[in-house]
């Protein structure tokens, strides 16, 4: 990694504010990165207060580790937000959590390290697991999967319409040679690509899509919403930051589920009277966007959309 980068945390005062932080509260940071917010937090706890942080990346968690050293309040895990119950009970803390916070997405130190093999501007391996140390990566899964599962990879987590297409180009090259790097897979996937956006490179859509699926983000983060509900104590608050409509139409239906008080996995027109359930979440406020001046000192925050709930029961 470029060791000049300097990573600029999205929405970083907006989040903390969004969180209503007590002295003495306990909060989780689901999503740790390189600390931005986590610091920013623990500016904000009195003596008593105490911040457990979540990441599954291996340099995150050298970043926590040394975070804690530093910081007695602190608690950093190696394992993925959607295990937060888990750790919730291992720890005594289920029902009892002041605020959750997840920022969703890759990190900017994640994305400008070519050796993590997520860039497609950047060459480097192509593996795009947020941690190299668990799963298949990109590069195993390209070389075996099935012309329609890489078309609906690309489509369904990408949102390209033309994954088809690029499944198809890649199916006939991968045939004369493996993908190994980055650079490679972006070229054939850019060649099929009839018709670029304006300002978007023309494998974005196919890379991120890919990313999504290795990592089963859109699954952990249905898992860890759950997960932090259940974890919150009544009043405290559950604050969400996406950046693709993917992670947010799902943030959003959770939210507005919990607000509606509606029920999961019973089914429709059942021949007795179902009572209502009770609204388990209150929504606090519109979706926060970055300001005019966060985008000016950091364009990578202009898809960010933060929601902000408040537990009920």
């Amino acid at each position: 990694m470029n060791s000049t980068y300097q990573h600029i945390t999205v929405l970083l005062e907006e989040a903390v504010d969004a969180l209503a932080p007590r002295d003495d509260g306990r909060y989780v940071d689901g999503t740790f990165g390189r600390g931005g917010h986590s610091r920013a937090l623990l500016g904000r706890l009195g003596p008593g207060g105490q911040l457990l942080g979540f990441d599954k990346d291996p340099q995150a968690i050298a970043t926590g580790k040394a975070l804690a050293a530093e910081d007695g309040r602190f608690v950093i895990v190696q394992r993925s937000f959607a295990e937060m119950a888990d750790e919730f009970t291992a720890r005594g803390l289920q029902g009892s959590v002041n605020g959750v916070l997840l920022d969703l997405g890759v990190s900017s130190p994640q994305l400008d390290d070519p050796e993590r093999g997520f860039s497609f501007l950047n060459d480097g391996p192509l593996d795009m697991r947020m941690n190299p140390d668990q799963g298949v990566s990109a590069a195993q899964w390209i070389a075996t999967a099935a012309e329609d599962e890489i078309a609906r990879v690309f489509k369904d987590y990408g949102e390209e319409r033309f994954a088809r297409r690029m499944a198809r180009a890649i199916v006939q090259r991968r045939a004369e040679k493996p993908f190994e790097r980055t650079a490679d897979l972006a070229a054939v996937i850019t060649e099929a690509n009839p018709a670029w956006e304006k300002g978007k490179n023309p494998a974005t859509r196919a890379f991120q899509g890919l990313r999504i699926f290795i990592n089963n983000e859109l699954g952990d983060l249905e898992r860890g919403l759950d997960a932090a509900l259940e974890g919150l104590a009544v009043g405290g608050r559950l604050v969400v930051i996406s950046f693709h409509s993917l992670e947010d139409r799902i943030v959003k239906q959770f939210m507005r589920k919990q607000v509606k008080g509606e029920a999961d996995n019973l089914p429709r027109n059942l021949p007795i009277q179902v009572k209502p359930f009770e609204p388990r979440l209150k929504l606090l406020g519109k979706p926060v966007y970055a300001s005019e001046a966060e985008l000016k000192a950091n364009p990578r925050s202009r898809s960010a959309v933060m929601r902000i709930a408040e537990k009920l029961r």
